[in-house]
């Protein structure tokens, strides 16, 4: 089983008040992670993810560098008793904790990055103008068609391919809830807004892609021990150039994790390890693989079990 492990991260929304205190104050890996979060960004990151405000934590500038730093933390201390992915993968802001996991990005160039992809997020487009929905019980040429038909000269498209059935959507907020009364017309088992202060991965984030294509260019990418298989177009990139250019175009591009976690399985993981806060990636995986096995670790408890199947099954 160890030998056929695709390690996977998630993405922002996973992030809660409390996330990452367990294990740093459990192990002394753990904690280092965040003295370093701490030492790059300026600010006590474990701190605020320890106590919040919840509101504070859940800004994308500090939620994408707060889940980097507890998955990496995850890592640190996985890395231990075991550590042999043989592929990886994260949604959205969990491809850059996979780069980093894998050692093609260094944990304070990825801290840095993250930090200013969550501020060029939140500035691309102002408040209130955007939003996301999600889209349940539609297959995705369906979605697709539907929101093709809502535009009527706005933007409304694909953000996220979750799993077979599910489908987030992204754009000008008009045109989301036009798409949202079609696809309930269509028969989808659910519509519904999401929490979110942007329409990510839509072509409005277009400037921020473009941004941080510039700061992307100044960072050293390394292969890496294992591949990592982008968002982008659910392909491993190859070399360092192509990393970053499916970095960049990820901000304004659906996420295509269904097609992600097939590349996975078709590239030999049976067994998909999620590392970080939350269980959401686990059942998008049971999802949508009918015989992938699943596996989490996020706090002591659940690093323990997960170590104690996978030394076991060296």
């Amino acid at each position: 089983m160890a030998r056929h492990v695709a390690v996977i991260f998630p993405g922002q929304g996973a992030q809660h008040v409390g996330m990452g205190v367990e294990l740093a104050a459990a192990f002394p890996e753990a904690r280092e992670v965040w003295d370093r979060a701490r030492a790059v960004l300026g600010f006590d990151l474990l701190g605020l993810a320890a106590e919040g405000p919840e509101e504070e934590l859940t800004r994308t500038s500090n939620a994408q560098p707060a889940l980097l730093a507890a998955s990496m933390a995850v890592v640190a201390v996985l890395r231990r008793r075991w550590w042999d992915p043989l592929v990886g993968g994260g949604l959205s802001l969990g491809e850059y904790s996979a780069l980093t996991a894998s050692g093609a990005l260094e944990l304070e160039d990825a801290l840095r990055l993250v930090r200013l992809r969550g501020r060029l997020m939140e500035e691309a487009v102002p408040p209130g103008v955007g939003g996301m929905a999600a889209i349940i019980g539609l297959d995705r040429d369906r979605v697709e068609e539907l929101c093709r038909r809502a535009s009527d000269g706005q933007v409304v498209e694909p953000a996220n391919y979750n799993c077979p059935g599910q489908v987030v959507i992204s754009g000008h907020v008009a045109a989301v809830e036009r798409a949202m009364e079609l696809a309930r017309q269509a028969g989808a088992r659910r519509a519904v807004r999401l929490a979110v202060s942007g329409p990510f991965h839509s072509r409005l984030l277009a400037p921020a892609g473009e941004r941080l294509a510039q700061a992307l260019a100044e960072v050293p990418v390394g292969p890496g021990s294992f591949p990592v298989v982008a968002n982008y177009d659910a392909e491993v990139p190859g070399g360092p150039e192509a990393v970053r250019s499916a970095l960049a175009r990820q901000v304004s591009s659906a996420v295509r994790w269904e097609d992600c976690l097939r590349r996975m399985a078709a590239m030999g993981a049976r067994v998909f390890l999620e590392l970080g806060p939350g269980s959401t990636l686990t059942g998008l995986v049971e999802r949508t693989l009918s015989d992938a096995a699943t596996l989490r670790a996020g706090d002591p408890h659940s690093l323990e079990a997960v170590l104690a199947k996978l030394e076991g099954a060296c």
